[in-house]
């Protein structure tokens, strides 16, 4: 296996960065405590201070913290600055910020060529080169049990966490999404979401980026590969190999386009959402973030722990990528870079091509715990009362459609019309649920990246082939 080459450039990046003064680190602190102040004193009317002061004193402290990210030198900390940058941005300038998704959406676009050539590659190299065809099928097993059991906790866990909170009860609604338009959807039947896994037409596949039927055929192709006689297997080997590392440097190329990305896809969001919305719809909002992180602490974590894998090593390791999925709600848009991170993380390439993949058909955590979280709170602003047990059945339904979610336009909004019909609610809460959907993508986005990363070294330290060595924290930082 060749060395991959964002190892390198990792290195120089390191050699690069610059330690930052504890004089401009205390300054940049108490600048962020002075805009703070102003802005608190202003909205409860203690002292009128001008919005012009407020918003230079706001993009004082945003300039500040771009010096910090030049001096900081780290991919990591432009795309989280591009984050508040983006933010500030669609605040202030939202007529100029809703004609910036076009800058995000070339970004999508550029990610999405990556993911067929690198899933294609990596998987025929991990099958063929080292001709385990044993390994393909216990890592499969093993893999959708894993992935099985904690997509189902975290079902359960968006079921108390609306329950508890209630918060489809006493819901003001906007008026501009009582009147929004639900896109045109249709639920898939069973048997179309088993033939939606085999690939009719690997070119199609590709064009419309259907990530699982991809990795079938490729889990075939490198069974193929695997069973040539050498003189014809390893030329196909060395071409899988070179396009696998080429995939990885383009993708390094690309990630410099990311903070752009990132910022204008905030910018874009607030502007055409406005932060209103957050107060409107503030308690669903916090009942699913605060669900997100329940499960993150009390699943994740302790798999980690009980793994006994470095927690802070994972965290540095993940922090792009989730970063990046977190901005442009797209787990597409972190598959590459989160790949790359795991690899670097000890974590063999053979697994990793083949658990992360799979991972977004199967072990979207988030999105499943959305989804249970979600159909209730349906019943609840409707004012529908359900009792435990069919609860309980809406859960056993929500872990065998959940599982369709693949490759489907508007997925979620898929599964959630679909149960909402099965069981009888009315479809116009989904109405209000799309006016913040954006909102509620960002977090079960995060958490579906970060579970399936999780899931990588889970599986590799059940097959015994995780080298925590090979962590190098300099790579992760």
């Amino acid at each position: 296996m060749t060395t991959n080459p964002t190892n390198t450039s990792n290195q120089v990046n390191q050699t690069a960065k610059r330690k930052i003064p504890t004089a401009y680190f205390i300054s940049m602190l108490a600048l962020l405590f002075v805009v703070s102040l102003m802005t608190i004193v202003n909205h409860y009317t203690v002292l009128s201070i001008p919005q012009n002061v407020l918003i230079i004193s706001r993009w004082s402290f945003l300039l500040v913290l771009i010096g910090y990210a030049a001096m900081k030198r780290s991919l990591t900390t432009w795309i989280l600055i591009s984050m508040i940058l983006g933010t500030e941005f669609g605040f202030d300038f939202p007529d100029i910020a809703v004609n910036l998704n076009i800058i995000s959406q070339i970004f999508l676009r550029l990610i999405k060529t990556i993911i067929a050539p690198l899933l294609f590659a990596t998987i025929v190299v991990g099958i063929a080169g080292h001709s385990d065809l044993k390994q393909v099928g216990r890592m499969g097993w093993k893999s959708l049990l894993y992935f099985e059991i904690v997509s189902t906790i975290a079902l359960f866990i968006g079921l108390f966490a609306i329950n508890i909170s209630k918060a489809g009860l006493g819901v003001v609604i906007p008026k501009s999404m009582a009147h929004a338009d639900l896109p045109t959807v249709t639920a898939q039947k069973g048997s179309e979401i088993i033939l939606h896994v085999f690939p009719e037409n690997i070119a199609k596949a590709i064009y419309d980026g259907q990530v699982l039927q991809i990795v079938v055929f490729s889990i075939i192709f490198g069974i193929a590969v695997a069973m040539l006689k050498d003189k014809f297997k390893r030329p196909m080997i060395t071409f899988a190999e070179a396009l696998s590392e080429t995939m990885f440097k383009f993708t390094s190329i690309i990630m410099f386009f990311a903070p752009f990305a990132v910022f204008a896809a905030i910018a874009y969001s607030i502007g055409h959402m406005g932060l209103d919305i957050f107060v409107n719809l503030f308690k669903l909002l916090a009942t699913l973030y605060v669900s997100l992180i329940v499960f993150l602490v009390g699943v994740l974590l302790p798999i980690a722990w009980l793994l006994k894998i470095p927690v802070r090593k994972f965290i540095k390791a993940i922090s792009e990528p989730v970063a990046i999925a977190f901005a442009t709600t797209s787990s597409e848009s972190a598959l590459p870079v989160a790949m790359e991170r795991m690899e670097e993380f000890g974590v063999p390439r053979k697994i990793v091509a083949f658990v992360m993949p799979t991972g977004y058909s199967f072990n979207l955590d988030g999105t499943t715990l959305y989804l249970s979280l979600a159909t209730i709170f349906v019943a609840q602003i409707s004012g529908i009362h359900l009792s435990f047990d069919k609860q309980l059945l809406i859960v056993f339904t929500l872990m065998l459609t959940s599982k369709g979610v693949a490759g489907v336009p508007r997925a979620s909004l898929v599964i959630l019309l679909a149960t909402a019909a099965s069981f009888g609610l009315p479809v116009w809460p989904i109405y209000i649920i799309l006016g913040i959907d954006e909102l509620m993508d960002m977090a079960r986005t995060s958490v579906n990246v970060i579970g399936n990363c999780l899931a990588t070294v889970v599986i590799a330290r059940w097959e015994n082939e995780y080298d925590p060595n090979k962590t190098s924290v300099e790579s992760l930082e």
